[in-house]
């Protein structure tokens, strides 16, 4: 009888033991299911961190080249004019620079660097590169996280440079004259280079910038009514392009000239103005 008691003791404490046991096990396995969930936000950090990327700029192809330098100059026209006032450079260089050199934004330096200025490396350069093939294969240029530094960086190239010194001794709206010492002071090897930018220049009436930054008066229809302007159309001009150049609404410019729809020929003389009796 004994026997039979302490038999039935030592089940009870062993099924006592391997219940606690089994409670013990289920609490230690949550553990590793608590530290699972927190590795899963990782991926989604790095997710974040990709978003910070510069996006890709996507470029029309089935626009014609006028229409690419129009669309280039509304979108960078201000950034030149501020980088005139800051470094005295003329806007209407700076920009038919960046137009001659990116492919009016669509060069492949431009779009995997926004390098819009074709500005090597160079000794010193601390910042971003990339390689690409120019005089040489495999260079090193200057990558850009956004256009406008490649627009400041080219304004700090030329006056931090003591052989671009004497161009700053010109007038600033002699885009000539910079068009020319450009080239003589060894900015780029084309011979051509000067009657390149001068044509950009005066086929797209750039020198307006350099106008607008020194306050003078744009094509005057009288001398005595300062009041009232026109603009002459150019090749590559459109409604949109020509009233970003004015700060003027595109609908305010239809306006001003009775336009029905956004229908404008090369010589058509636009106001820029209200005009008295229309």
């Amino acid at each position: 009888m004994i026997g039979r008691i302490f038999t039935l003791l030592l089940l009870c404490t062993i099924c006592f033991s391997s219940c606690k046991s089994k409670k013990t096990a289920v609490k230690y396995k949550r553990k590793p299911s608590t530290e699972r969930v927190v590795k899963v936000k990782q991926p989604i950090e790095e997710k974040d961190t990709k978003a910070e990327e510069p996006e890709v700029v996507v470029v029309p192809v089935n626009i014609s080249y006028s229409e690419r330098v129009a669309n280039y100059i509304a979108e960078y026209g201000e950034i030149a004019k501020e980088e005139m006032l800051q470094y005295g450079i003329p806007a209407s260089i700076t920009l038919a620079q960046g137009i001659l050199e990116s492919g009016a934004g669509a060069g492949e330096l431009t779009l995997k660097a926004n390098n819009h200025f074709g500005i090597k490396c160079h000794t010193g350069w601390e910042g971003d590169s990339v390689y690409h093939d120019d005089d040489e294969h495999g260079e090193c240029f200057r990558k850009y996280k956004d256009p406008k530094y490649s627009y400041r960086d080219h304004s700090l190239f030329l006056t931090q440079r003591s052989r671009y010194q004497d161009l700053f001794k010109l007038a600033k709206d002699d885009y000539k004259g910079w068009a020319k010492g450009l080239r003589k002071a060894g900015y780029a090897t084309d011979p051509k280079y000067p009657e390149k930018l001068i044509s950009i220049i005066e086929r797209y009436n750039l020198e307006a910038f350099d106008d607008a930054v020194l306050g003078k008066k744009v094509n005057p229809i009288n001398p005595d009514d300062s009041k009232i302007g026109t603009y002459s159309v150019r090749a590559g001009d459109t409604l949109y392009s020509i009233s970003r150049r004015f700060n003027l609404t595109v609908e305010t410019l239809k306006g001003y000239n009775g336009l029905k729809n956004n229908d404008i020929s090369v010589g058509q003389l636009l106001y820029l103005h209200p005009v008295k009796n229309q």
